[in-house]
């Protein structure tokens, strides 16, 4: 090798522009670190409900560490996302001192069983709150199939006036809905939509004229629908009667 001087030019520029690297690194690593590039803003770009000032300056002081050049972005973000009420967290770097935060907070649709809330997006997050909610009832990984039952029934039985605040679906995919009433509707299993439809077709001209306080309404006979009143005895509120509803309405 040293009887060639091309081989030994080469090795000496090689060395040269390997050293050039470590200086310029070292240079700008050194230059990223001065106080003048410090983080001097942390500016939230949404309007927040739930979250307040004081979580806020938790995460910052807690994750938000370096300066304009060596803040972990990625800390940055999966800190806010811990808040109890952000379901979605972007952070990102303003020129030249600032982080711009941009939060989504969950939207409450309803309470799932004593575990926690469902959001707008079928998805369950835990947080404090003490306004009125809709319960969901169901097995482990329904949520958002519930919460999309939910939003069905609100819509159709809007049409007669009638609001729900609880739903349930069992295991083997049973549903039934009660009302602010008191009322439940037993839908079942299958052909739910339809079984609702027709009562909601006939509700004006039937249960809708009954000047009783309704129990249930059992939707899941083919032709019709039973319903019980608290006021009626067993003897006066028997399947008969409740039979006789069914073909009647059908």
């Amino acid at each position: 090798m040293w009887d060639r001087p091309h081989m030994l030019r080469g090795a000496a520029n090689a060395l040269l522009a390997a050293a050039l690297l470590l200086v310029a690194y070292a240079t700008l690593h050194y230059f990223m670190r001065l106080p003048d590039f410090a983080l001097r803003e942390v500016r939230v770009a949404t309007a927040l409900a739930h979250v307040t000032a004081d979580q806020i300056e938790t995460v910052v002081a807690r994750e938000v560490q370096g300066n304009f050049f060596t803040l972990d972005l990625e800390r940055a973000r999966a800190g806010f996302e811990k808040l109890p009420w952000v379901r979605k967290a972007n952070v990102r770097r303003q020129w030249p001192a600032r982080l711009e935060v941009a939060i989504e907070e969950h939207v409450p649709l309803g309470r799932w069983g004593d575990a926690g809330m469902i959001n707008t997006y079928g998805e369950s997050f835990t947080a404090a709150f003490s306004g009125a909610l809709p319960l969901f009832v169901g097995p482990p990984g329904s949520e958002k199939e519930v919460a999309a039952q939910y939003d069905r029934l609100r819509k159709s039985l809007a049409a007669i006036g009638l609001v729900p605040v609880e739903v349930q679906v069992s295991a083997r995919r049973s549903w039934q809905v009660r009302v602010a009433s008191g009322m439940t509707l037993q839908l079942g299993r299958d052909d739910v939509e339809s079984r609702l439809n027709r009562f909601i077709a006939v509700y004006a001209r039937t249960v809708g004229r009954l000047q009783r306080r309704l129990a249930h309404i059992d939707l899941r006979y083919p032709n019709g629908f039973a319903v019980g009143i608290p006021e009626l005895g067993p003897a006066q509120q028997g399947e008969p009667r409740n039979r006789r509803h069914a073909r009647e309405t059908g």
